[in-house]
């Protein structure tokens, strides 16, 4: 094997050719995760990296598929110098409150279901859940929205409900 392969680093350890290029793939593999954002949430990165920002955004305007591939590779080259722990971190955060909105927005779904389903013997466990909703208003709004079903009407009621206990969820959120 000969020594153009190796290199050392800044710490005095000798890396290989393939761990440079492994690496290199990283850093474009998380540059093509910051260009699959949106614009909101590549704002709330707080990327400090205007080249790398501009470089996100144009790619993201790119539809060349090879156009496309080299403005990836420039990316990853711009990430080399930004730091890339921050802008993963920053990532993995984004994408965590992702999940616990939509984890969030299932269990009310899943709440207005069962109150749909099953009407009044579901609501001790929606109270469970949001101890401070109302009662009355949470029955009247079931009521409504079967009597909306039942006239296939649309279904405003159901609506309002679901807007109602997500306003309670997001209250509890707060305390």
């Amino acid at each position: 094997m000969s020594d153009d392969f190796l290199e050392e680093d800044d710490d005095g350890l000798i890396e290989s050719k393939s761990a440079r290029k492994r690496q290199m793939h990283a850093l474009q593999n998380l540059g093509e995760q910051l260009v699959d954002l949106s614009a909101a949430q590549l704002a709330k990165l707080n990327i400090d990296n205007e080249a790398l920002i501009e470089a996100v955004q144009l790619a993201q305007r790119i539809s060349h598929r090879s156009g496309r591939r080299r403005q990836m590779q420039f990316i990853g080259k711009l990430m080399r110098s930004a730091d890339a722990e921050q802008i993963a971190d920053a990532l993995d955060a984004l994408h965590e409150t992702s999940r616990k909105a939509k984890a969030q927005e299932r269990v009310i779904e899943g709440a207005r279901d069962a109150l749909l389903a099953r009407g009044d013997e579901a609501l001790p466990e929606v109270l469970a859940i949001w101890p401070h909703g109302d009662r009355q208003l949470i029955r009247q709004l079931t009521r409504s929205a079967h009597e909306e079903r039942q006239r296939d009407q649309s279904p405003t009621s159901s609506r309002k409900l679901f807007r109602y206990l997500r306003s309670l969820s997001e209250a509890l959120a707060e305390d």
